[in-house]
């Protein structure tokens, strides 16, 4: 593998831990979204997964350089030191790799301080007192993280937007209850259908920002766009949690 260069630099100035990972198993979803199961080499002993936890695998490429993504962790089993992650297909490096794993390759990982970007700690908990609803914004990128978020939130009920750009991305498993409600947004005009799907939601919703907790994930400049909207609306800093996940 090539050197990580100033990347690697970097995250091991943020406290970046390394792992090995090796494939278990993959599953093809659909035409567009695989699922690998790994094992951690040790992540799990080292990191208490939560929701929306993630880890950067460094990929290998043709130029001699080496490129990094993030993923979030799911079905974490700390016994056997195993999880699963999902990758949105397209034509990237990530993408390659995720179609040719194998049992029993390997890749390399990095885990910075409990997944966040500035090396301090970082879990995650509903704020107190807790939200009266949940109001969330992905894609099939962020889906593991919504999903994750959904598992955690008890009795709480979620209000979810979901963008799609593949008919098959209707399909994908939503680990939705029946006490939430979900809207699936066309991605169009560069995002933009989300970010005013979003920005009608609370007039609909009806309730005080004080009573939300919110979650965005979307491409960066609709994330930028979605958090400035909760914003707006008046959302505390402390009941919202957005971050780009990939550049459109």
């Amino acid at each position: 593998m090539a050197k990580k260069g100033w990347q690697g630099a970097m995250l091991k100035l943020y406290r970046g831990k390394d792992f090995t990972f090796t494939v278990v198993s993959s599953e093809q979803v659909t035409d567009h979204y695989l699922r690998v199961r790994l094992r951690g080499g040790g992540l799990l002993v080292e990191q208490e997964w939560y929701p929306t936890v993630w880890v950067r695998l460094w990929f290998d490429h043709p130029d001699n350089k080496i490129h990094q993504r993030a993923f979030t962790v799911i079905e974490a089993d700390a016994e056997s030191d195993e999880f699963t992650l999902e990758f949105a297909l397209h034509d990237g490096i990530s993408s390659r790799w995720a179609k040719a794993a194998q049992p029993g390759d390997e890749i390399e990982a990095t885990l910075l301080a409990t997944g966040s970007t500035s090396g301090k700690a970082e879990t995650f908990a509903l704020p107190e007192p807790l939200p009266a609803v949940a109001l969330l914004a992905g894609d099939a990128a962020s889906l593991p993280a919504v999903n994750s978020i959904l598992g955690a939130l008890g009795d709480v009920p979620a209000h979810v937007y979901l963008e799609w750009v593949h008919e098959s991305d209707r399909d994908l498993p939503l680990h939705t209850r029946s006490i939430d409600q979900v809207t699936w947004v066309r991605r169009e005009r560069d995002g933009e259908g989300m970010v005013e799907a979003v920005g009608k939601a609370f007039a609909g919703i009806g309730l005080p920002p004080e009573q939300f907790f919110c979650f965005a994930a979307c491409d960066a400049k609709s994330t930028r766009s979605i958090t400035k909207s909760f914003k707006e609306f008046g959302i505390p800093k402390d009941r919202m949690k957005t971050q780009g996940y990939w550049q459109p």
